[in-house]
């Protein structure tokens, strides 16, 4: 028999489009057919009928997509003990593939808990009725992350338009920082992804930034915060890199709960994410700067993400969550 590891891996996308059929009446904005809105948050409301609300005696956490999953199921530990101590439930980490396998796990039943990365969160609560409620922060409730535009230092790129007749690494077509925004925001400093460069998705932000380090890419658009974790792992040295752009601030990793858990859970969970304290953990050391995790709600802090989805066209189907 497959491992749990193994299933998520290999969910199927069609996963997703079980349950279209049993479509209920009622408000729902962009949510997929099998959820309903009725209060207007833009998140899935909680089953109405508590036979359907989850309870389950053991918790599924997921962090996002990385690069090496088993360094972060150790960094994570602190928390999952923590989780467990204010839950009194069993938490087992797994580390998810990819985006689109995160997403399923959670519309399937097999998710509980999970960090979604800013880009596919609009996918999570859409598609598989995440539910964002927590961030992580500093004590003062600031919180957020920067798209950066990096070249080789020896690349006799200086400016943004230099990009012109370029390779340009971009993470993957769901990804924020790594593609959705610098479609966005781009071609008001002179430069059309596709158009004046060519895109090339390296699969994630390690790899892009990797890959500018190793002359494979002539630039890439990077998130902040992957990349000044790198820097601080050895994994690549900032004297080899130009930073030629920096955005205004988006929000980072959003913590969700899947929509149909009991609402006592729900507390714990809530509980557990406020209350654990990141300082002397091996949680605090990969994510410094941090303090604590803050309360978000998506239908405010997830409305610039939104915008720069929009003016790409996207939508959020199956399809398009990669």
């Amino acid at each position: 028999m497959p491992s749990p590891h193994t299933l998520f891996a290999l969910l199927p996308l069609a996963l997703l489009m079980i349950g279209t059929a049993q479509a209920q009446e009622c408000e729902r904005g962009a949510l997929d057919a099998i959820y309903c809105d009725e209060n207007g948050d833009m998140v899935a409301d909680r089953p109405a009928d508590e036979a359907e609300w989850a309870d389950p005696d053991t918790l599924i956490f997921a962090y996002t997509p990385v690069e090496d999953p088993a360094i972060y199921s150790d960094i994570w530990q602190p928390f999952i003990d923590h989780l467990e101590e204010v839950t009194e439930r069993d938490v087992r980490f797994f580390a998810v593939q990819s985006n689109s396998a995160q997403v399923e796990a959670m519309r399937s039943g097999r998710l509980h808990i999970a960090g979604f990365s800013t880009g596919p969160t609009p996918f999570a609560v859409n598609l598989a009725g995440a539910v964002p409620f927590a961030l992580m922060g500093s004590d003062d409730g600031r919180f957020g992350y920067t798209l950066q535009l990096y070249t080789h230092v020896d690349s006799g790129i200086d400016e943004v338009t230099d990009l012109k007749g370029k390779r340009v690494a971009h993470t993957s077509p769901t990804s924020n920082s790594g593609n959705q925004a610098p479609r966005a925001l781009f071609p008001e400093l002179g430069i059309v992804p596709d158009e004046d460069y060519e895109v090339v998705y390296s699969g994630s932000h390690d790899q892009s930034m990797l890959g500018v380090v190793a002359r494979d890419y002539d630039a890439a658009p990077v998130a902040s915060e992957v990349v000044e974790r790198m820097a601080a792992r050895g994994l690549y040295d900032p004297d080899d890199v130009r930073l030629l752009y920096e955005s205004d601030s988006f929000p980072t990793t959003s913590y969700n709960y899947a929509h149909n858990l009991h609402p006592e859970l729900v507390e714990k969970i809530e509980e557990a994410f406020f209350s654990f304290e990141f300082e002397g953990t091996e949680l605090g050391e990969e994510f410094e700067g941090v303090e604590k995790f803050i309360p978000i709600n998506y239908a405010e802090h997830w409305k610039v993400i939104r915008t720069i989805q929009n003016a790409n066209g996207v939508e959020y189907t199956p399809d398009n969550l990669q």
